[in-house]
């Protein structure tokens, strides 16, 4: 019966897409040396998302939030045929919107909108990538804003420890960076010198494009070649991906005068495009579900304890936990992980994460924004963009035994951090491990 319903369960997620790309398949074209990927959409919506990629590898860490910055300034500081305002006003005309945001690995700038209205709102999309005017006014207001939520966000506890998290596992490498920069940095930036920058990295060797609409190929190419006219070519680029390995577990304080005690841990994961990644992203989730019970509901030692795998150019597997009694906490995970790692996942643990991933994955993937962020994360970080529309036949093959092999093979010494009352912790327990297999301690 239950693998009945996993059967059945995945021929309704898959047919999510099926019937989506049914009329038309996906398909890439370069255009002006800039690949471009169109997903047919069987609906009215239009999605563009134009990628610059390089995120934090593109600026140094006494530079970060300028790419951030140059992205909400694209809308939101006025064009040289709009100023902020008009070029709004002429958006909400058609219910269209256009802004740009970034991370780690890339930034993007995004139309979406009515197709009946993309001759008014594609002009504006182009007005914003390729002229915009960086009007001190308006970016000296952006800037504060900026400022404040950095403010907002250090006072958020399970904020600031995923912050200080990467800033200690990854010291020295671009990861260590965060895209939104600090208070300091963007203090000091100016309207200037973040134009300079913006154009500096607007370039066809950075570039990609997605679409996802029902919108005619020489229509799409005309309108891309279009944009792209007066965009240089730029140097070749290709975005870095590092192995992330933890040679020694480690621990790191810092005293916070908070309601609870915050830790969270840093380990290794997969890159993407290697054989291991789509089992680890389920073992991962397994493990989520795993951790969640043993630590809050059979020991209640935290409201909300987390796992998850944190993909990117760098790749890591994450967890985290705010709790009143860390020495005990470490002692529940140390014996989960060695449980798991001794016995494997087994055979309906995995076909149940596999229907409950590939169902989610598909449910949100209905609208044509996520599909198209799919599209580009893929084609990014996997150089594969068609592995968005294959996820469900590859997931599907996964077997016990891969899952808890991936496991194993990425689940070893972690970096852990610690925020809150430094006396209510002992370092020993997360440097050394907790558990003891004749007089040898295990170090996970």
């Amino acid at each position: 019966m239950k693998k009945y319903i996993y059967l059945l369960l995945i021929a309704a997620a898959t047919s999510i897409v099926t019937t989506a790309t049914a009329q038309q398949k996906a398909y890439e074209m370069m255009v002006d040396g800039v690949k471009v990927i169109v997903q047919p959409s069987g609906n009215d919506i239009v999605e563009v998302q134009t990628v610059i990629k390089g995120g934090v590898q593109n600026y140094p860490a006494t530079k970060a939030g300028i790419e951030s910055m140059a992205m909400t300034a694209l809308t939101e500081c006025g064009t040289l045929k709009h100023d902020k305002n008009a070029f709004k006003n002429q958006l909400e005309k058609v219910s269209a919107t256009v802004y740009g945001y970034t991370n780690k690995n890339f930034s993007v700038v995004r139309l979406n909108c009515i197709k009946g209205d993309m001759e008014t709102a594609w002009p504006l999309y182009v007005e914003a990538i390729t002229t915009p005017k960086f009007d001190a006014k308006e970016f000296e207001r952006i800037r504060q804003d900026a400022i404040n939520n950095l403010k907002a966000q250090d006072s958020n506890p399970d904020g600031a420890i995923d912050k200080y998290a990467d800033k200690v596992a990854f010291a020295g490498r671009d990861y260590a960076i965060d895209p939104n920069g600090t208070q300091e940095i963007l203090q000091k930036l100016t309207a200037a010198e973040t134009k300079a920058y913006y154009q500096s990295i607007l370039t066809k060797s950075r570039m990609l494009i997605v679409v996802v609409a029902d919108l005619d190929r020489a229509a799409i190419e005309a309108k891309v070649k279009g944009m792209l006219g007066g965009i240089k070519q730029g140097a070749p680029f290709a975005l870095k991906k590092s192995f992330f390995r933890v040679y020694k577990n480690s621990f790191s304080a810092e005293k916070r005068d908070l309601a609870t005690n915050y830790v969270e841990g840093i380990t290794s994961g997969p890159q993407p495009g290697t054989p291991d990644y789509d089992a680890f992203n389920v073992a991962m989730r397994i493990f989520y579900d795993k951790h969640f019970l043993d630590v809050r509901t059979n020991n209640g030692l935290s409201y909300a304890p987390s796992a998850w795998f944190s993909p990117g150019a760098t790749s890591v597997a994450k967890f985290s936990v705010s709790t009143t009694e860390p020495d005990k906490y470490i002692k529940v995970f140390d014996k989960l992980v060695d449980n798991i790692k001794s016995k494997g996942f087994n055979a309906a643990e995995v076909a149940d994460m596999k229907v409950t991933y590939l169902t989610g994955f598909y449910y949100k993937n209905e609208t044509n924004s996520a599909q198209a962020s799919s599209m580009v994360s893929n084609e990014v970080l996997h150089n594969n963009w068609k592995r968005s529309l294959t996820l469900a036949d590859d997931v599907k093959k996964l077997t016990p035994i891969q899952v808890s092999d991936a496991f194993r093979k990425y689940i070893g010494n972690i970096i852990w951090v610690y925020q809150g009352d430094t006396k209510k912790v002992n370092p020993l327990l997360f440097t050394n491990g907790t558990l003891n297999k004749g007089d040898n301690p295990i170090s996970h």
